[in-house]
């Protein structure tokens, strides 16, 4: 549970080696938990998640028990994770008939290694333990501390140096008996920028019924995972965002937070309030091109300190602002969050905000004054991209090779679009000056997108992916032009057209929708951003295939995600392979992704809501019904959607015809798909 997790083998044994270990807040609190049966590793047998920071593994002890050949002594290692740190019981249960003697052990060791040195597969100097009465173990470094305790256990501290430190239990079971074992590593963290918040979770646990079980099982699980990954700022315990990522990520970022708090608006506007409010404290105020900082600019990344990756030359002050569409998703985050009901006193606070990220959108995000929102990292120690494809190799045209900064993304031409109209229609609704002159900038900017990047490709005309340093079209195709979709930015036949390439087999034959097409120089199925999955883009693309009526094809990509959960147990990481199915057979992992991924996580609430197709306008007073046309993934029912503080009821079934129940006094639906569909 944020800002707390553990990453260990599928035995449940954190080793200290590699990237293992217990980690709170950007540190490293356990390098090592061991878990030994007079001196053995203990057989594992399997591992189940058992709710939001909750996993059993379960193992057996060979050597222990009757001479059978079943297992007489099993081993029930139930661990939790809470924002405290973690806590185990381990339940030693025997068959036997003879009495069993046998000597538990946990096996600890600390490093304090700062995430990024982690990830970078380093590691710090062991930290020296200090053993107390009761079963104490205590480790410290500056302003953290770790503090383990063994219930009835004898602690031995390691030897100056970094020796192994022990938790150790005398264990004596009498025939057909169980003992329970209980430990716990509490972390003390003054520094932290990053804490648990308080209260339950601002959105509403949904539930839904589906023809297809897979979207059921996948939404359970997501919002468990979701539930897992709420934090707050130290200073606003009161305001709640999401974690980006478990473990590498699990801190505020922009784009990320943003993204996730988006999807989640069927589920209510406490989260977008939040998210909304924390984004807004660090709004920039000032020019730093050391840390990307300008007037009205929303910040990219938060950490306690610079983060630094060994070999790349990254280095990244603690609060970053290396984004170029962190800003336009903030102006329309807080447009459809007031869509979905958010109180007009709380969107009012915030338009001093919206006014300042005008601002950097009219002043700042055009530096060379082409009418493009474009990005370069002019510190040399930045991200080199600063769109959500934000590796180094991530922009290559069709022969693969790189493009040179400034770049021009294309789909953030597009969120700067949509942020435009969203910020007018904010402003004349609240009285506020400058509804016209975003409203002509939207008309300018389509003008000028049409005009400048569409491009020729084997199988017809595409946005390209981006515009280069000399205004040169980046011919590749990729998944970043479906964000186009829902924006407004294209007409009907360009969303057609986007809308068959993207379900393509180039660009769809794996599960879900690749980032780039299978056709181009730069593609592999496991790069980073050249031809992986990634489940919150392709989430993104069903959303706006969706809106646009393109059922068809987002059924294609929804049936591959809903393919790609039942191959990682219905848990979606950050990102997976983008191998054919015909090649593979079921979704192949990435190295490193984390899992559970905020957005990731929320791509199943994306998928549920795009196939019901309820969109409200509480300031309007009413509802558009639009599910997929024919029902491509069956009937679905969502129950436990808010609008304006009313729980409401969306469906479609096994036919397309939809019904809505429970919207607030007065709200109507606007307009029904087919004939048939009913609003209550």
């Amino acid at each position: 549970m944020a800002p707390t997790s553990a990453l260990s083998g599928a035995d449940g044994q954190i080793r200290a080696a590699g990237v293992q270990g217990l980690f709170h807040a950007d540190s490293r609190a356990l390098s090592q938990a061991r878990l030994l049966v007079d001196d053995a590793e203990p057989e594992a047998i399997g591992h189940a998640h058992a709710g939001p920071g909750r996993t059993r593994f379960v193992s057996l002890a060979r050597g222990l028990g009757d001479r059978v050949p079943d297992p007489t002594v099993r081993i029930d290692r139930v661990r939790e994770i809470g924002p405290y740190g973690m806590a185990e019981s381990v339940e030693i249960a025997s068959t036997a008939s003879m009495t069993v003697h046998t000597t538990v052990t946990i096996e600890l060791g600390c490093d304090f290694a700062p995430i990024e040195v982690v990830k970078s597969g380093g590691a710090a100097e062991p930290a020296a333990a200090q053993a107390g009465a009761d079963g104490e173990l205590r480790w410290s470094a500056g302003a953290v501390q770790v503090v383990v305790t063994g219930k009835e256990a004898q602690a031995e501290a390691g030897s100056p140096g970094g020796g192994v430190s022990r938790l150790r239990w005398e264990v004596t079971l009498e025939p057909r008996s169980s003992v329970t074992l209980r430990w716990r590593a509490e972390v003390d963290d003054r520094a932290a920028v990053v804490v648990a918040p308080t209260g339950e979770a601002e959105w509403s646990m949904a539930e839904v019924t589906a023809d297809d079980r897979r979207l059921t099982r996948l939404l359970r699980q997501s919002l468990d995972d979701l539930r897992s990954l709420r934090l707050a700022e130290a200073g606003a315990p009161g305001d709640t965002f999401l974690g980006a990522g478990v473990p590498w990520f699990l801190t505020l970022f922009g784009r990320d937070s943003l993204w996730a708090a988006r999807m989640l608006l069927p589920l209510g506007t406490g989260l977008a309030a939040g998210t909304l409010r924390v984004l807004a404290r660090r709004q920039g105020v000032r020019l730093d091109p050391g840390s990307g900082e300008a007037p009205g600019k929303i910040m990219h990344e938060l950490r306690r300190h610079e983060f630094a990756v060994e070999g790349n030359g990254l280095l990244l002050p603690a609060a970053y602002y290396g984004t170029i569409d962190a800003t336009p998703l903030w102006i329309s985050l807080l447009h459809d969050a007031w869509r979905w009901g958010m109180p007009d006193g709380e969107v009012a606070a915030l338009l001093p905000n919206l006014e300042a990220a005008l601002g950097w959108l009219g002043d700042h995000a055009d530096a060379d004054r082409d009418g493009f929102i474009e990005y370069i990292d002019t510190s040399a120690r930045g991200l080199a991209n600063q769109g959500w494809k934000d590796s180094g190799d991530a922009v290559r045209f069709h022969d693969g090779t790189r493009a040179a900064p400034p770049i021009a993304l294309a789909e953030v031409q597009g969120y700067a679009y949509r942020a435009a109209l969203d910020a007018a229609a904010l402003l004349g609704a609240f009285g506020r000056p400058g509804a016209a002159r975003w409203h002509d900038y939207a008309g300018a900017m389509a003008e000028r997108f049409r005009a400048r990047f569409w491009v020729d490709g084997p199988h017809g005309r595409f946005p390209a992916l981006a515009l280069d340093r000399d205004k040169r079209p980046v011919d590749s195709l990729t998944s970043n032009i479906g964000h186009l979709l829902g924006t407004g930015l294209l007409s009907a036949g360009e969303s057609a057209a986007v809308a068959g390439l993207l379900a393509s087999p180039a660009m769809a034959a794996g599960f879900g929708l690749r980032t780039m097409s299978s056709e181009d120089g730069g593609f592999s199925p496991l790069s980073y951003h050249c031809g992986s999955i990634w489940p919150h883009d392709t989430a993104i693309v069903i959303a706006g295939l969706a809106r646009e009526g393109f059922g068809a094809q987002a059924a294609t990509l929804a049936e591959g995600l809903l393919a790609a959960g039942e191959a990682f147990q219905y848990r979606l990481p950050e990102l997976f392979s983008g191998d054919a199915q015909s090649v593979v057979g079921r979704a192949m992992p990435y190295p490193a992704a984390c899992r559970p991924q905020a957005w990731s996580a929320a791509a199943a609430v994306a998928i549920a809501h795009a196939a019901v197709g309820f969109h409200p306008d509480v300031p309007g007073g009413r509802v558009v019904v639009r599910p997929l046309e024919g029902a491509p993934l069956g009937a679905v029912s969502m129950r436990g959607l808010r609008v304006a503080g009313s729980e409401v009821t969306a469906s479609v079934d096994a036919h397309g015809r939809s019904e809505v129940i429970g919207l607030p006094e007065g709200m109507v639906v606007d307009k029904p798909v087919a004939a048939g569909h009913t609003g209550r």
